[in-house]
């Protein structure tokens, strides 16, 4: 239990890794165990395709049920967020590589953008945990825009197969909650990129 995070209200926004979805469901619970108040947000892609992670249709139920409420999976449904000063942090987790890029860029054309660019009108913080295969490739001038830029805070990131995965991050999905406690306080743990021995 992490008692710093009861009564937080969280944007937890979801993007197509699907299969770190599992990680994520995980993390969720914990959340809302530990106190917290969560506001669903899945991509249309992560919300609307099945794969042999499991279907659209079980993934969005599983979010739905941990954190009591239906799943923001539309831009319209997503915009209220900041205006209606509805979240203390947004969490996106999974971020991929295509929505990081997206949010360096300014682009806004999922829900899960859309929530960060409405949470971020009130300059609070957004928590990206990294899933992606190419992120030390050509994703990574975006993920080092993102580092440079202000109320970004990263979950710690794994190279989590160094030969056969060279360019591989993946974020370490049970810090999370530290992540978040940290980012509240403004604080960005370190390291933020390492790799098993």
């Amino acid at each position: 239990m992490h008692e710093a995070l009861k009564g937080l209200r969280i944007g937890y926004a979801l993007t197509g890794s699907f299969c770190t979805f599992e990680k994520t469901f995980e993390q969720a619970k914990l959340l809302v165990d530990s106190g917290a108040y969560l506001i669903p947000v899945m991509s249309e892609n992560a919300a609307g395709m099945s794969t042999r992670f499991g279907t659209a249709q079980e993934n969005l139920k599983q979010l739905a049920d941990i954190c009591g409420r239906d799943v923001i999976t539309d831009i319209s449904s997503a915009e209220p967020i900041g205006p209606k000063d509805m979240t203390d942090i947004m969490v996106v987790a999974p971020c991929t590589s295509n929505t990081a890029a997206k949010l360096a860029n300014s682009v806004t054309d999922t829900a899960v953008t859309m929530a960060v660019k409405s949470h971020l009108r009130q300059g609070k913080p957004v928590l990206l945990a990294i899933a992606s295969n190419d992120s030390l490739l050509g994703s990574a001038k975006n993920i080092g825009e993102l580092f440079n830029r202000r109320n970004y805070y990263f979950v710690p990131m794994l190279q989590d197969d160094t030969e056969k995965k060279p360019a591989s991050l993946v974020a370490e999905f049970s810090m999370i909650p530290q992540a978040i406690e940290a980012a509240m306080r403004g604080i960005q743990l370190r390291p933020i990129i390492y790799h098993k021995e």
